[in-house]
């Protein structure tokens, strides 16, 4: 038989594993459950559907959703709502990011949260304005992308 120094193969001739688990190593195997390796980006509509759901929840005034899809390509929905307070906003925007990372959505890009005024968060497919009440008035996003102006212009 050919013997081999320790960790250079097989010993014995049996290939290295092949010796019976041993109940320790079982019951560990059995207790291991691994995360899966990637959860998939959820859909643009079900994203849409989340993070209604979470406006919802958090009590979020005003909500409203704006199509994108033949305006412009940088997301297909934008959502703009208001919080009571620049705690509340905070809070929604906290609220928002936490599910939609829960739902398998990474490189989500947030800006605006130490002020609290106006939290912006992209997730890719869907755009979330959140704002104090006042803010919101001044920067009037709605009008902007309002539904009747082509290309999201400003009407001359």
């Amino acid at each position: 038989m050919l013997e081999v120094g320790p960790g250079q193969g097989v010993r014995g001739g049996d290939p290295k594993g092949s010796a019976p688990l041993t109940t320790t190593a079982l019951s560990r195997a059995a207790r291991f459950k691994p995360e899966p390796v990637s959860k998939a980006r959820p859909q643009p509509e079900e994203a849409l559907r989340l993070v209604l759901d979470s406006l919802d929840d958090m009590k979020a005034e005003d909500t409203i959703s704006i199509d994108l899809r033949n305006k412009t390509i940088i997301a297909d929905t934008m959502v703009v709502t208001s919080g009571r307070s620049q705690r509340h906003v905070g809070s929604i925007a906290d609220r928002v990011l936490d599910d939609l990372r829960k739902a398998g959505c990474k490189h989500l890009k947030v800006e605006g949260m130490p002020n609290c005024d106006w939290v912006l968060i992209d997730a890719g497919d869907v755009i979330v304005h959140v704002f104090r009440p006042e803010v919101r008035a001044f920067y009037n996003l709605e009008k902007m992308w309002a539904p009747g102006r082509p290309n999201g212009r400003r009407a001359s």
